[in-house]
């Protein structure tokens, strides 16, 4: 009876070691199946991925988990390898993240444009078509201006328009950095009657808006470009480079392009694919 009970005991553990087996495998062939996307808070923040990646695991089958962070530091995490394809809208800084090695092609992938929202009323007299001529006007005065100042693609090109206002250095005393994302920053202007620069996509699925309403808009200046790059594998070996690239594939093809433009909040379109250009 002893050595048919050890046997019993044996055989269990040898089931429990080969279930283990399997389900590590399983694990390991979902993971293989997998991407990481590390990108920018306003394709999160403004419903896009929601959207756009049940679409793309329909057509490929591929999971994708993505990591919302500022663009500087979507583009830090590509540069560890924590990432397969990092997709932000920071042109200059995604150019030089190519040109360093950390990654292949830039494609372009949609665009939007950014806008400033503020309180209705409009204390400081902004509203119209002229970025700088409102940067000019928040900055004589102490009306409070939220900036993200996270280093993202949406606070580099604030700071590109302080800069072609001349007033980099003289912002006015209402010009606080909050150090967030678009959302948690866009609720800071709501509470406290902030002009805000926001991309678009961002505050149409924005619901907290109080008091706030666009108020400068239309300038040529505020084009918002996304772009997309498979990590270098030559730098990170573990990046999955057929899986990214097949990520990457599907958003710049006709199929990918339709979905973006396809994706609306209240009858509106939140970008504009133009991956053929």
């Amino acid at each position: 009876m002893l050595s048919i009970f050890k046997f019993a005991t044996v055989s269990r553990k040898l089931r429990q070691l080969a279930l283990g087996l399997v389900m590590a495998g399983m694990t390991a062939h979902a993971m293989a199946q997998s991407i990481v996307i590390s990108s920018t808070t306003s394709t999160e923040q403004s419903g896009l991925f929601g959207y756009l990646l049940p679409e793309f695991k329909k057509a490929k089958g591929l999971d994708v988990k993505v990591v919302a962070l500022g663009t500087g530091q979507a583009l830090d995490m590509a540069r560890r390898g924590d990432a397969d394809v990092v997709f932000v809208h920071d042109q200059a800084a995604e150019e030089k993240f190519v040109a360093e090695g950390f990654g292949l092609k830039r494609f372009e992938v949609m665009y939007n444009d950014f806008v400033v929202v503020g309180p209705k009323a409009d204390p400081a007299n902004v509203k119209g078509n002229d970025i700088v001529a409102a940067l000019k006007k928040i900055s004589a005065g102490t009306t409070p201006f939220v900036s993200r100042g996270d280093k993202s693609g949406t606070h580099a090109a604030e700071l590109r328009f302080w800069n072609q206002a001349a007033l980099l250095d003289k912002k006015g005393g209402g010009y606080k950095e909050c150090g967030c994302g678009m959302g948690p920053a866009l609720n800071i202007g709501a509470s406290t009657g902030a002009y805000v620069l926001t991309d678009r996509g961002t505050w149409l699925n924005f619901k907290n808006r109080a008091d706030l309403g666009v108020l400068v808009e239309g300038d040529k200046r505020l084009f918002n470009q996304y772009g997309v790059m498979v990590v270098n594998p030559a730098k990170h070996p573990q990046v999955k480079l057929a899986n990214a690239q097949k990520f990457v594939d599907w958003l710049i093809s006709p199929g990918g392009q339709n979905v973006i433009a396809a994706y609306k909040i209240g009858g509106e379109q939140l970008f504009f694919p133009n991956a053929s250009k």
